[in-house]
């Protein structure tokens, strides 16, 4: 099987130009474009989300959602099976397991260009340096140096056969690539056709069943039905606050599947993807909490606070409120010296991508100050149940 690949690999290789070469994808995401981002991408998606909110019926089939597909799925023919054309689909598939077996050959075949051009130059200064003993009549050297000339042929011919493996398999990946490429035109073209041929598939068969989300059962708890304009605007604040941060998993994902694909499909391993997503994350929870204490989501252990009436429940929750409000408060102070600090340096990572680090610290002050705010909604709830108020 594998004398046979590479045979195909050398057939390609003949035959196929140069540019039929996978390119080696150099993009770096430029920080404003992150930042803008992280402030953009959740606007957009929640007025798309109330634009779309409502009781309009389903479409069975979507051409702007077989269009996504092509985009973003088309090299393993997502928009096929999706709009029921299955066989190429599966076409698809295969040639995309023939482009990522070129690809794993041809890292490997880097790798060994790699190994033996360290090879080489380690042989190549010894050739020297022995070289120049045995012109000064050292007779030891001369062993050395024929040593050193047969290890510097053995490593050329390494070398060029790891070169000339790389190229072949080069040209089998870009060549199964291009067929790919071909194909997702071809589809574009008749995208569609495609699209009124599954309309047609599927007139016939019963209508979609309606969606609906089940709320969860929420544990009684009168005093989280105590409101008043203080509460309710906290509350507001960290209900808007939750919902903007949490689109940010979104943006994840877009970044890692770009990531996935540059680094099998191109070769070409991002510098920023990783940084910028657990940067993203560390924000996402700091930013989180006030809106997870609203939503009582925080972990704590209550195997005998169960147990209790709600008018002890309440006063324990005050009494222990003052060493979260002591941990909160010096969160917020820290976090208040580190962002001042960071700004003052203008602070940026150490790694290549160089991304600011002061919004990030920025975050842990806001992050406290929402939380403290939600502590002081939860203290407001809780005195005004033990004065007498329900809601």
């Amino acid at each position: 099987m594998t004398a046979t690949l590479d045979l195909i690999a050398s057939w390609m290789q003949a035959i196929l130009p140069e540019f039929v070469r996978l390119p080696s994808l150099t993009f770096e995401l430029p920080h404003p474009i992150y930042w803008a981002g992280l402030v953009l991408f959740p606007l957009l998606a929640m007025y798309l989300v109330t634009r779309d909110r409502g009781g309009a019926e389903r479409a069975r089939v979507s051409a702007s959602l077989a269009w996504v597909l092509w985009i973003s799925g088309g090299f393993v023919g997502l928009h096929r099976f999706y709009l029921r054309a299955n066989w190429l689909g599966f076409v698809y598939i295969v040639l995309f397991i023939a482009v990522l077996h070129g690809n794993s050959q041809t890292a490997a075949h880097r790798d060994a260009m790699s190994r033996t051009n360290n090879d080489l130059v380690g042989a190549e200064f010894k050739m020297d340096h022995f070289g120049k003993l045995a012109e000064e009549g050292n007779e030891a050297a001369v062993a050395k140096l024929e040593a050193a000339t047969e290890a510097y042929a053995t490593a050329q011919a390494s070398y060029t056969a790891a070169m000339e493996g790389f190229a072949r398999w080069e040209a089998f990946a870009g060549g199964f690539a291009f067929v790919i490429l071909i194909l997702l035109l071809v589809d574009a073209a008749r995208m569609r056709q495609l699209v009124r041929r599954c309309i047609r598939i599927e007139a016939d068969e019963p209508p979609l069943p309606e969606v609906r989300v089940m709320a969860r059962d929420a544990l009684p708890d009168p005093r989280r039905a105590i409101r008043t304009p203080v509460t309710d605007l906290i509350d507001r604040l960290n209900g808007w606050v939750g919902h903007f941060i949490a689109y940010w998993s979104v943006i994840a994902v877009f970044v890692y599947y770009y990531e996935v694909l540059a680094r099998y499909v191109f070769n070409s391993p991002t510098n920023w993807a990783h940084e910028s997503m657990f940067l993203l994350f560390g924000m996402q929870y700091l930013l989180a909490g006030g809106f997870a204490f609203r939503e009582d989501s925080h972990v704590r252990v209550d195997v005998v606070y169960e147990h209790f009436s709600e008018s002890a429940r309440a006063v324990i929750d005050l009494v222990s409120s003052l060493f979260f409000f002591v941990f909160a408060v010096a969160l917020l102070v820290t976090g208040i010296i580190f962002a001042r600090d960071s700004i003052d340096v203008w602070e940026v990572s150490f790694t290549e991508w160089g991304i600011q680090y002061w919004p990030v610290k920025i975050s842990i002050a806001v992050g406290a100050f929402l939380i403290i705010l939600q502590g002081l909604a939860k203290v407001i709830r809780d005195s005004l149940y033990l004065a007498g108020r329900r809601a």
